[in-house]
């Protein structure tokens, strides 16, 4: 007996939908790939998550969910096989890949890795792995592409209002046991004031037109230098004695962190032009209260740097999705 052939079958995500409604953005989040990229003048390989997303038409049911998949792995494929790239370029290479292959006239990638280093402590000098995320992201559409890269760290913020609290107190007490004015800011000024401590997470963003490099080790400095202190996985007596000492010196708000983060930015890249982009987040674990806190500042390069200068305050500041889709 012949068989017959198979009729062929329905592609689904071609016919129309229910409701006639287009859609921002579908696709795939949360997969899982090794990744081979360029950082730091060398290649290494990374633990990575990917989220690859597609607008989509109000004439079309779906997106090709297994395009998503086939356009990662032939890009991670020729970054294997070829030439190591940072990290945002690897997601921009995916955006560009998935506009192609979903017939979009937009997409956004991100991706996200675990990136070890191998610090030493700052007393006792041992080795310590340290554990940071790099984070690539990039849109794309027919016209072209951008992307940014970011990074994020864990670090050690001391509450100055409770120091500020505390500080007074001593004064008070100081004064009550006899010491002059005099001694007791000489005190004051030698001796760590106590305050409540805040781990923290500083995440810092930064692209430019036309795909800039950006060394992402120097995003991870300046979000550790912004916060009250660094911290370590492995720290001995002295180096505990250090963080701690440290922090307590440099008390600062979770605005103050994104302040500084935003500061030494502009300061650290003169070369970026004016209309490259920054975004700097903090949030900092609360020890004495049930809530968390978190600040953030995005925007153009240029504003930022004219009121930094003391410029009048930018009074709309432009957001990621904004910068990666420029009209």
């Amino acid at each position: 007996m012949r068989s017959r052939p198979s009729p062929p079958m329905e592609d689904l995500q071609e016919s129309p939908p229910a409701a006639n409604l287009s859609l921002t953005g579908a696709g795939v989040v949360r997969s899982a790939k090794a990744i081979r990229i360029g950082h730091a003048g060398t290649e290494r390989l990374f633990q990575a998550e990917i989220a690859c997303f597609a607008d989509l038409s109000a004439t079309r049911k779906g997106v090709h969910m297994s395009r998503f998949e086939e356009g990662i792995n032939e890009a991670i494929d020729e970054v294997v096989l070829g030439e190591a790239l940072v990290i945002e370029a690897l997601a921009e290479r995916i955006a560009t890949r998935v506009v192609e292959a979903q017939g979009a006239t937009r997409s956004r990638v991100e991706i996200r890795a675990s990136y070890p280093v191998v610090r030493t402590t700052p007393v006792s000098g041992i080795p310590s792995q340290e554990t940071y995320e790099l984070i690539g992201i990039a849109a794309a559409s027919p016209a072209g592409a951008r992307r940014v890269v970011g990074a994020s760290a864990q670090g050690m913020n001391a509450c100055p209002c409770a120091q500020g609290l505390i500080r007074e107190q001593a004064e008070e007490a100081l004064a009550d046991d006899g010491f002059t004015a005099g001694e007791i800011e000489r005190i004051v000024r030698l001796v760590p004031i106590a305050t409540h401590n805040q781990r923290a997470r500083g995440t810092l963003h930064l692209g430019a037109p036309g795909g800039v490099a950006v060394d992402a080790d120097d995003l991870i400095r300046i979000i550790e230098e912004s916060m009250s202190s660094e911290i370590y996985e492995l720290l001995k007596r002295t180096d505990e004695r250090y963080v701690v000492d440290r922090a307590h010196r440099r008390p600062r708000f979770v605005e103050d962190s994104v302040r500084e983060m935003v500061r030494l930015t502009a300061l650290s890249h003169p070369l970026l032009p004016d209309d490259a982009f920054l975004w700097a987040q903090q949030e900092n674990f609360e020890t004495i209260h049930t809530h968390d806190v978190m600040a953030e500042r995005a925007g153009l390069l240029g504003e930022i740097r004219a009121e930094l200068a003391g410029g009048p305050a930018t009074a709309r500041h432009v957001r990621l999705e904004e910068w990666l889709t420029p009209a």
